[in-house]
Order: structure tokens, then C-alpha cells, then sequence
């Protein structure tokens, strides 16, 4: 199978299918891209690391993965037996057909939005992805009959993933449970709030007890997942818009251009021009 160009944004047709290699998407773990576009991806061979929003994830053969518009996604590596299936389904057609709603990632995607398909699954899987490729271009696929298949793709993908989370016979920890629900305030809130105190106290919990939790559950401490949340959008911004450091340092919630130029080098080791260029 031949590679094929992935959009890093939106998809510029309002639907797209393919397969790409391990090598083609090796080319975009250089930065951050924000996914515009509503992405299925599965994973046929090989093995993966990729970072989506502020979570490193690891993929290996026969995993699914659903990503909602708005998400950010970086690839940080793809074995080179790696072959991965795919269907984009551009910003444009998802709301004209009033889909985008059913991409909003419910707590168990936020949770872990990898799924693991089993050997019969997964064949079912890949028959339908060889019968969509050969539909690719020809009158047999339709606008209409796509969203069909978003449908179809979207329920079996939610039904399997709640039937992992519910076949577990333990219930996580209650630290575990507190650090998803941080996670899940950081990807909505992390333009405006910056400090950990102001999640704590949306969490009705204590500043030392959040902090506590996530460090238990994550070994990673509260504020640095806020700066992975900022420095991701940030990166994004510089690499993908045309956007002033000063616009970039206002849409993150910076009122002083100065502090984000300080911030940013703290965090990236350079400055945001010299990351631009880079």
C-alpha cells in the first residue's frame, strides 16, 4: 500500500481514508499540531508513542483510536513496520451534519482514549477499511453514506471502550479519579487558569490534597501538567499560524508579552522566535 498525505489540520475534503506507514508518520512528530478535523485511527502493525493533549500514550498493533477536533496530537515515534489505517472527517462536514457534538470526548475517552480491539474485531476492522479504500473515488461512496460509516465507527468505538472500563473488576483509586478529573479541567480551562489553586478550588478540594493525588497517581506534580497544557497550544501556534508572539502570549492568557517571552524559554530552552525558525 502507498503512503498518502495526512493533513496536519483539517481535512480539506470533507471526508478522507487511508493507510500511511510508519515512515510517513514519523514526518509529523516535529511539533505539536492541533487536530482540527474529527481523525479514526487503527493501528494494523507496529508500535507508537504519541502525545495527545497533555498524556503520552503508547500504541501497539490491533489499538483504535477516536480524537475529537480541538485536540492536540504529538507523534514522537512509529516503528518502521508500522501501518495504520485512517478516516478524517473534516471540521465542515461534522457540522453540517450535526456530528461534532458526538466527538466531545466523554470522562472514559479523557481517561484513555486508546482501545485495544481483539483478534475478531480487529479483522472485522481491517475487511472494512480494504472495502472503504477501494471505494476511495469511485460513485459507491457518498457524503451521506460517510456519515453512516461515522456512525458506525463512532458507536462501536464508544461500546468497546465502555466495555473495557466496565470489565474491570477493580474501581481505581480514589487519587487515580482525582487526577483524571484535573486532567480533564487543565484541557478546558489551561488558557485562563494557571495556577493549581484555581482547579483545587473548582474541585472543591484542597490546594495539598490535589497536589498530593496527582503526584500519587501520575508522579507528576499539578503545575506541570498546566505548563505541558500551555506549552503545547504554544508550540502549536508557532509552527502552524502565522499568529504574533504577542497574539500567541494573548490567547493563552497572557497579559504580558515580556513574561510569556520569558515563560516560553524557561519551559523550551529557547525563545518563541527562535522555536519558529527552528
Amino acid at each position: 500500500m502507498e503512503d498518502r498525505n495526512i493533513p496536519l489540520l483539517d481535512c480539506p475534503v470533507d471526508y478522507l481514508i487511508g493507510d500511511a506507514s510508519g515512515k510517513i508518520m514519523n514526518e509529523y512528530g516535529r511539533f505539536p499540531c492541533k487536530i482540527q478535523c474529527g481523525v479514526y485511527a487503527f493501528m494494523v502493525r507496529g508500535k507508537a508513542k504519541a502525545t495527545i493533549n497533555i498524556t503520552q500514550y503508547d500504541f501497539n498493533e490491533h489499538d483504535a483510536l477516536l480524537l475529537e477536533p480541538g485536540s492536540f496530537l504529538l507523534i514522537h515515534e512509529f516503528t518502521e513496520d508500522a501501518l495504520v489505517y485512517y478516516v478524517l472527517f473534516s471540521s465542515a462536514f461534522l457540522d453540517k451534519h450535526n456530528l461534532m457534538g458526538r466527538m466531545t470526548l466523554d470522562a472514559m475517552q479523557l481517561t484513555n482514549p486508546v482501545i485495544h480491539l481483539d483478534e475478531q474485531y480487529a479483522d472485522m476492522a481491517c475487511d472494512m477499511f480494504h472495502l472503504l479504500l477501494k471505494a476511495t473515488n469511485t460513485s459507491i461512496l457518498s457524503v451521506d453514506k460517510m456519515v453512516s460509516v461515522f456512525n458506525i465507527l463512532w458507536s462501536s468505538y464508544a461500546q468497546e471502550g465502555r466495555d473495557q472500563q466496565f470489565d474491570s473488576d477493580t474501581q481505581p483509586e480514589r487519587c487515580v479519579v482525582i487526577f483524571q478529573k484535573y486532567t480533564e479541567l487543565v484541557c478546558k480551562h489551561y488558557r485562563e487558569w494557571h495556577q493549581v489553586s484555581q482547579y483545587a478550588s473548582a474541585m472543591r478540594i484542597t490546594l495539598p490534597h490535589l497536589c498530593s493525588s496527582v503526584r500519587k497517581a501520575s508522579g507528576r506534580k499539578a503545575g506541570d501538567i498546566i505548563n505541558e497544557a500551555i506549552m503545547t497550544d504554544a508550540k502549536a501556534q508557532l509552527k502552524i499560524s502565522d499568529l504574533t508572539t504577542k497574539e500567541i502570549a494573548m490567547s493563552l492568557g497572557f497579559d504580558n508579552e515580556a513574561f510569556f517571552y520569558r515563560y516560553f524559554k524557561s519551559h523550551a530552552g529557547q525563545t518563541p522566535k527562535a522555536y519558529r525558525n527552528n
